[in-house]
């Protein structure tokens, strides 16, 4: 067995946490991106390209992260296409946050009042006018908070990345129990670290929360 302390698990795992930290940065920023790409599809006057978009959003809510973890990372090399653990969790997280955020961001923007729409159309702006200049700004204080409140979801679900040898972690953290048999100690550090990356973005959207509810009553 080997020796470790308290601390160079401490350690070892502090720097793994960077790892599920970048990847949860990436899944969010890149899925934010195609979000508003799929939203404006989503709200578009085109039923072809809603209908698309609603295929899209239903495959990836429909199916378990885990199941498109092991299409990504074991499934593409099938046809000739090799991904490391790294692109597959990417890749993977950013295509499931995508999905989840136009869905959420579509909510914010179908809260706004009709009347904004048709306001934006008799001063003669199209479509994407009125999203950007009219609807968006006005959804998008709605959706500050229930954004903030899935981040925290993808930052857990990094933790299957494990399953596909990608080395956050939650990959860390068994790596270092089977060398040291401490599964109660490292796990425990494991949970603190989590919770430490996570009860802030919580206790935000909270507060974000109830803000809107408090200018949702002037």
């Amino acid at each position: 067995m080997i020796e470790f302390t308290a601390w160079d698990i401490a350690r070892n795992l502090l720097l793994a946490a960077r790892w599920t930290l970048l990847l949860s940065a990436i899944a969010f920023v890149g899925g934010g991106i195609a979000g508003i790409g799929l939203l404006a599809m989503r709200v578009s006057p085109l039923p072809w390209l809603r209908r698309v978009v609603v295929l899209y959003v239903e495959l990836f809510q429909g199916t378990p992260l885990l199941m498109q973890l092991f299409l990504a990372f074991f499934g593409l090399p099938l046809v000739g296409i090799d991904v490391s653990p790294w692109t597959a969790a990417a890749v993977s997280l950013t295509l499931y946050t995508s999905a989840y955020l136009a869905d959420i961001w579509r909510g914010c923007v179908e809260a706004v009042p009709r009347g904004q729409w048709a306001a934006g159309a008799s001063l003669g702006m199209g479509f994407a006018q009125q999203l950007r200049y009219i609807v968006w700004p006005q959804a998008a204080k709605i959706a500050i908070a229930p954004t903030v409140g899935f981040l925290v979801q993808v930052v857990k679900s990094t933790a299957l990345t494990s399953i596909i040898g990608f080395v956050e972690l939650t990959k860390t953290g068994t790596m270092i129990t089977n060398a040291v048999f401490k599964p109660f100690e490292v796990y425990g550090m494991v949970a603190v670290l989590y919770f430490a990356m996570c009860f802030p973005l919580t206790w935000y959207a909270r507060v974000l929360a109830r803000r809107q509810q408090v200018a949702g009553h002037r």
